[in-house]
Parts: structure tokens; sequence; C-alpha cells
């Protein structure tokens, strides 16, 4: 019989009611089963998270910086093992999955080193006789909602500075993909995090979610999902008077010169696009390429897509994992159909693949001869389906670049220094990359978009304190 993996609340592992969490590469394969809480059962995490917070937000750095720095040694040593637990239940390749929880252990270490360099500033005052000190305080309850595409990366950037700055956690992943965060709660458990101070709560968003979004004890929520939800969140979030963090869809594009290195952008492209399943809010699905370099590209990048291993995900030579669900995959199909019927050329993929195992397998889908204006190029897929734009020159690829709801990513490929600095400058989006592919981050440096992408303060980095913490101006009269 399957072990039932359970909530954590208040300490203690609950629920006694699960769902089975399915192998998208071999749908016969239940990875596990993972208990659903309740709405009572959410408001006990909550009220246990309050109740833990005075404690907790006054405990030493040294024991914070001892618990995140034990968690991130244990992330590491079980690698392997956690990496191919997050490629059965999300479908990334074994190398992808292991390099998400190599960085999800870096983002523990980071902000253990965080805990260490807490700071704040001692100021003169106006008034002779007067100091003044500027501190960061933590915020309180911090309710996390993950999405499924990054199901260990996502939870450990939101939960290690959320505990590093001093508050407490509530979090509910993605019902998909429960057993990456429940492996990481697990172990921050056994590194010594008193009870209380995490709280995880699995299950549906109707229930788990909006209890969450519904409770006044809830001081604070960062939320990584679709565009609908980040409004909801919003929405409940400034009713409550509540911090709210939003980071949701994107439509990214990178931009191809006549000048660029041909390997080097198809690479790039194929790289933005498709690795991952293109189930990345930083993938680049729209390539905007200019006239002189655009036959020669396509070619190539036709070429290289219909190479594409498509297959399970801890297969040795699979280079795009499965789908990762019946939904999306019906999602990603729809656009296909949707793209042709708009009149753009589909030129490589698109279509199901069979394996060994039965699973929700895609070729990856190239259009060409698509405009900025059509659905394909306007809405995210989240899927592996890119469309070609071709344009005339540089000037017509940025403004055809910003044209876009959305701001997250944006790249270029261009060997132009004039080129590239003006893109830089010029792109509307949080992240602008020249010559390595849109999707891709590291860890110590913020994450984050503009206009319909994102909203509030960035993430990860030392910019992570601008949402978990607050900002306190203290006076103090000399003698």
């Amino acid at each position: 019989m399957t072990q039932l993996h359970k909530n954590l609340i208040d300490g203690e592992w609950v629920g006694s009611d699960g769902v089975e969490n399915i192998n998208p590469s071999n749908i016969n394969e239940v990875v596990g089963v993972y208990a659903r809480a309740t709405v009572e059962e959410t408001k006990q995490a909550i009220a246990a998270a309050k109740a833990a917070f005075p404690a907790w937000s006054r405990s030493g750095i040294l024991e914070r910086h001892a618990i995140l720095r034990k968690t991130a040694d244990e992330i590491t040593a079980r690698k392997q093992e956690l990496g191919e637990l997050l490629s059965r239940e999300e479908g990334k390749t074994l190398p992808e999955g292991i390099g998400e929880v190599t960085r999800a252990a870096q983002i523990f270490d980071f902000f253990a080193g965080e805990v260490l360099r807490l700071s704040g500033e001692v100021l003169p005052s106006v008034r002779p006789g007067v100091g003044v000190e500027i501190t960061r305080e933590p915020i309180g309850v911090i309710g996390i909602i993950t999405p499924w595409n990054f199901p260990i990366a996502i939870p450990a950037w939101k939960m290690a500075p959320a505990l590093a700055y001093g508050n407490t956690v509530v979090i509910k992943p993605a019902d998909l993909v429960p057993g990456s965060t429940w492996a990481i709660v697990d172990i921050l458990v056994r590194a010594g995090l008193p009870k209380g101070v995490v709280n995880l709560v699995m299950g549906k968003g109707s229930v788990v979610g909006q209890t969450m979004l519904d409770s006044k004890d809830v001081n604070a929520i960062s939320f990584t999902g679709s565009v609908g939800t980040g409004k909801r969140v919003a929405a409940a979030s400034i009713e409550h008077g509540r911090k709210f963090q939003l980071e949701m869809g994107g439509k990214n594009p990178t931009i191809v010169l006549d000048d660029a290195d041909l390997k080097v952008a198809v690479e790039t492209v194929a790289q933005s696009a498709f690795f991952s399943t293109g189930q990345r809010c930083t993938a680049s699905s729209r390539v905007i390429v200019t006239e002189g370099i655009h036959d020669k590209f396509v070619d190539a990048l036709c070429e290289r897509t219909k190479n594409l291993r498509v297959g399970d995900a801890l297969a040795k030579d699979t280079e795009i994992g499965p789908v990762v669900d019946p939904s999306q995959l019906k999602q990603d199909m729809d656009y296909i159909d949707i793209g042709r019927g708009e009149g753009a050329e589909l030129r490589a993929g698109g279509n199901r693949v069979n394996a060994p195992t039965e699973g929700h397998f895609l070729q990856p889908a190239l259009f060409v001869g698509a405009t900025n204006q059509m659905r394909i190029a306007r809405e995210e897929i989240f899927g592996p389906v890119a469309a070609v734009i071709k344009v005339k020159d540089y000037e017509e690829a940025l403004a055809t670049a910003n044209d876009t709801e959305f701001g997250l990513s944006a790249g270029i490929v261009t060997t132009s220094l004039k080129y590239a600095t003006h893109f830089k400058r010029n792109a509307e989006a949080g992240m602008v990359m020249v010559n390595v592919p849109t999707a891709g981050v590291d860890f110590h440096v913020p994450f984050g978009g503009r206009k319909g992408s994102s909203y509030g303060p960035r993430e990860q980095g030392k910019y992570a304190a601008e949402f978990f913490t607050v900002v306190k101006t203290a006076y103090t009269a000399a003698g």
C-alpha cells in the first residue's frame, strides 16, 4: 500500500484522505499519495503560524542560519533522489530536475548567509541630540502559493527568505506536484525548525488557497501562477490590507538580428522556447527575426526542432520531457490548431509522440509566417509552441517585442554592441538577455517582470527583503 504523505500543521503530520500523484511520463505510475487539506485544517495551519511568529521573529540569527544551512546541505546530498522525484511528478528531464534541486539548495544556502548579513542604518536627525535608526522587521504570517512548473525551486525561493527574515509560513503547493514541496518541508522539520513556523497544506486552490485569501491572519501572500488567479489574490489582499506579491504570465520575445551568429541564435531560441517542455514563465514563444537572416535561421531552427528527442523524463537521451498533464496537453494542441486557423505555417513538430510508456508527449511546434496580432503571439500557451515573426530591421523588432501586455523576460541575439546596449535599455521587461536564453536565471539576483507579468517587489537575492520585511524608523534622544 502506498504511503500517505500528510500535511504539516503545528509540527504534526495530519491527514487521512489523499490523492494520487501521477507521473506524466508514464500515466500508469503513481509517484505518491498526498493528503488534501480541508478548510478547517487550513485555518488551523494559519493559527499555528500566527502563534509561532512571536518566538520565531525574535529567534537568534545563529539558530535561523543553522536551520537553513542544514536544509541546503541535505538537499544537496539528496539531489539525485530529489531530482528523480521532481522529474517523475512534473516531467522535466532528469538533468533539469537535478539542476532545479541544486538551485533550491543554493537558495537556502544564500539566505542562510543573509541571516548573518541583516543590517540597518544609523543616521543623525535634523534635530540636535536625536539619533535615528532604520531597521527591517518580519511581517508575520506569509501565505505562499506556488505553481507546478518549478515544484522545488519556487517553494525554495519563497520559503527561504520568509524564514530568514523571521516570518512564519503557510504554504500551498500546486495540486499537480505536491511531492517536491513535501520533501523540502520534511527536510526543514528535521533541520530543527520549531513547530508552527512552517505549515504545509496541500490541496485544491478553491479550498486551501481560498481559505488563505479569506483569512485576516495572513499578513502577506506571495503567489506565482496564472494571471486570472493573480487578480483574485490581489483583490482579496486589498480587502484585508495585506501585502502581496504576484508573478504571473509572460509572452517573452527573442529578437534575432541579421548580424547574429547562426549557431548561437538557433541554440538560444531552442533552449528558450522548448526546453523544460516550454513550461516556464520565462520561455520565449515569440521569435522576432529580421529579414536578412530569416530564411536560413528558420531552416536551421526547423531542423533543430524536428530532431529534439522527446520521451520519458528519466531516459538518458531525452531532451524534452512530457507535458505535465492532459489538461495542459489539450491547451497546447488547441493553440496549435488556433495557429493553423490564423494562417501561420506549422513548419515543424506539433504532433503527439509515441513512446514505450503512455505519457503526455508532444513534439515541439514551430510556426512561421506569424504576425504579432495572432493569438499564438499574444496569449501565453505555456507549452513547447513558438511562432516566428519576420520584421524589416532592429527598430521594427524592438517595437514588436514591446507590443505585449506582458514584460517578464526579453532576449536578443546579436554581435552588435550598439544594438545590444540599446536593447538592454529599451526592452520593456524585468529581465533582459543578450546571446543567452530567456529562460534561465541566477539564484542571487532579482527575479521579476513588468506590466501584466508581475506586481510587487522582486523575488530572490537581497531584493527579497523588500517583500518579506517592513521598514521601521526609530528616534532616540540623547541623554
